[in-house]
């Protein structure tokens, strides 16, 4: 089977003051999935074409009942909802991501839905140089609205400032906005499509760790975290310390000794105080962490949210505030 598209990217920045001409959506919190279903088969990739399809055989069947005689292409995001809000949990989606074949409990523990937002190719012809709105017209008509697959709505007579407002209040990741004229653009980050994020996160690279101290004495006490700058150079952006369970901890260490490396993987060193101490790491595992504030010195207040198998490491681009 033929690899999926790569996925259009949103450019990050405040939403259109006006609403003419653009449409508005919620911005999940989850991970990005096109899916290509062929001859009755569902086969879901994440952004660095990763195939995720043994993590989520709970999709791959649902679509294969919504979609018995229409082959498609699709886009959309894999979450997996909190029991008792109903909002995306990042957390309890980790605990299926990693998961390459998961039990039948751990289907019925964490169930997950597929998002469904973009069509891209039906019965093998493409259509993503159709505008937004006709795409969407096209997927509506697919009516997607099962409890595992459905279609979340888009808005074109509501104000950004009032869906952001609705995103805060039920503790959504925040919204986009999308011109209704946009062509589907694989790969591309495009002006077209713009994210705006109520609560700030961003990829980074796991360079090195800190030793802990009392409790955390057997592991790491913090991350030293980086991104890839324009130029490809690895930037140091800080440590982060929060954000795992004991357990968590102990299992992230086995990672970090399998990488370990003797060299340091910054183009520019660290400050002492981190590379007097640090253990350096090769620059494989790509995290989430959410941040108060970007400052020259790194991100401020930094909060580890999970490993991202989705994403290779020169993913994690580092766009200053």
């Amino acid at each position: 089977m033929l690899s999926a598209p790569t996925p259009m990217l949103a450019t990050p920045g405040q939403p259109p003051r006006e609403v003419a001409g653009w449409a508005l959506e919620m911005k999940w919190d989850g991970i990005r999935a096109v899916g290509r279903h062929r001859a009755g088969s569902l086969r879901l990739h994440s952004r660095n074409q990763r195939d995720i399809s043994g993590s989520f055989p709970d999709i791959t069947s649902a679509f294969a009942e919504v979609f018995p005689d229409t082959d498609v292409t699709v886009d959309g995001e894999i979450v997996a909802p909190d029991p008792a809000t109903g909002a995306p949990s990042f957390a309890l989606l980790q605990r299926r991501m990693h998961v390459v074949r998961p039990t039948a409990t751990l289907l019925r523990e964490i169930p997950v839905q597929y998002l469904v937002f973009d069509l891209l190719e039906v019965n093998g012809e493409s259509i993503m140089g159709l505008p937004y709105v006709e795409r969407r017209r096209h997927l509506d008509a697919l009516d997607l609205q099962t409890a595992t697959i459905r279609t979340p709505p888009y808005y074109t007579d509501v104000t950004p400032a009032t869906l952001l407002d609705i995103a805060r209040e039920h503790d959504l990741e925040g919204i986009l906005a999308k011109r209704l004229d946009s062509t589907y653009q694989p790969g591309r980050r495009c002006p077209t499509w713009i994210k705006t994020p109520l609560r700030r996160t961003t990829e980074v690279v796991v360079a090195g760790w800190v030793p802990g101290n009392g409790r955390f004495s057997t592991t790491f006490g913090s991350i030293a975290m980086g991104a890839y700058d324009s130029e490809g150079k690895l930037v140091y952006l800080g440590n982060v310390g929060t954000g795992w369970t004991l357990r968590d901890r102990k299992v992230l260490q086995t990672r970090l000794n399998e990488l370990h490396s003797d060299t340091n993987p910054f183009t520019t060193p660290p400050p002492r105080s981190v590379t007097a101490v640090a253990h350096w790491v090769r620059p494989e595992l790509v995290a989430d962490v959410e941040y108060r504030e970007a400052t020259p010195d790194g991100l401020r207040h930094p909060s580890w949210r999970g490993l991202r198998t989705d994403k290779s490491a020169h993913e994690a681009k580092w766009e200053s505030d």
